[in-house]
């Protein structure tokens, strides 16, 4: 299970996160009020963001191809496995049209941000592997 040192996932008070190959601490919050409504990480001094309610799709998309789905990590404008769930948070064909992140440059690492913090909330089973690690719906 991904390690959460503190936290309740609001930005007074982030969850510390690591990486699915725990190779790297992160910080995680939500913004509900926010417009759009946003899910924050803090990767040292780099701030990403995305749609908040990319959780909610994602596990949706996870419980309907209801088996283990490769992470696929990769940066935006970089290759990702197809099938992946990194394809899937950029697919045009996924609910926002497009990239889950809200910020240009940034909006790739969808899998490696966002799915711990699913894992966190009870939404996914996640493997922590060095690499090749895959997701699947709780």
């Amino acid at each position: 299970m991904t390690t959460v040192t503190f936290g309740s996932g609001e930005k007074d008070d982030p969850w510390l996160l690591k990486t699915p190959p725990h190779s790297s601490d992160f910080l995680a919050w939500s913004e509900p009020d926010a417009t759009p409504p946003r899910l924050v990480v803090q990767v040292g001094t780099t701030q990403l963001s995305y749609h908040l309610h990319a959780l909610q799709d994602c596990h949706a998309m996870l419980a309907s191809r209801g088996d283990w789905v490769v992470l696929g990590n990769a940066d935006e404008g970089k290759p990702c496995p197809e099938g992946s769930i990194e394809a899937w948070a950029r697919d045009p064909d996924n609910p926002v049209g497009g990239y889950y992140g809200l910020r240009k440059g940034y909006r790739g690492r969808f899998a490696n941000y966002v799915l711990p913090v699913m894992e966190v909330m009870g939404l996914v089973e996640l493997e922590h592997n060095p690499r090749n690690n895959r997701a699947r719906s709780v």
